[in-house]
């Protein structure tokens, strides 16, 4: 619904973490406590949203609600939401998935090459 890539969260949760990993996730039935909290605190919603996630009322809050490129904040009032920022977010969110890909990618190469010289 946040339009969050499993790879995106995946690397704000931290190295442990790949997509595969998220979508085993996604398919828990039930989630422990303290890592609710760590996604939480990555997507900032609050833990009760996930605790009393109800998903025809959160389609028609977000269809009733977001429209003509404004949202509703937390305060009540209506923020215009700037495309182009939205675009440098998603942008800087890849370019740092990239980069950690290839710093992964380097570390294989790294441990290839110690085995091939052994």
């Amino acid at each position: 619904m946040l339009g969050i890539k499993q790879e995106a969260l995946a690397f704000n949760l931290g190295n442990d973490w790949n997509q595969k990993k998220i979508s085993m996730l996604e398919q828990k039935d039930l989630i422990e406590e303290d890592m609710l909290r760590r996604i939480s605190d990555v997507l900032k919603i609050p833990v009760e949203a996930f605790q009393n996630f109800d998903e025809e009322q959160a389609i028609n809050i977000i269809s009733n609600t977001f429209h003509n490129e404004a949202f509703i904040g937390n305060s009540g009032g209506t923020y215009n939401v700037n495309p182009l920022q939205e675009i440098v977010k998603l942008h800087e969110e890849k370019i740092a998935l990239y980069e950690r890909m290839l710093k992964e990618k380097d570390a294989m190469m790294q441990r290839l090459e110690k085995l091939i010289n052994k």
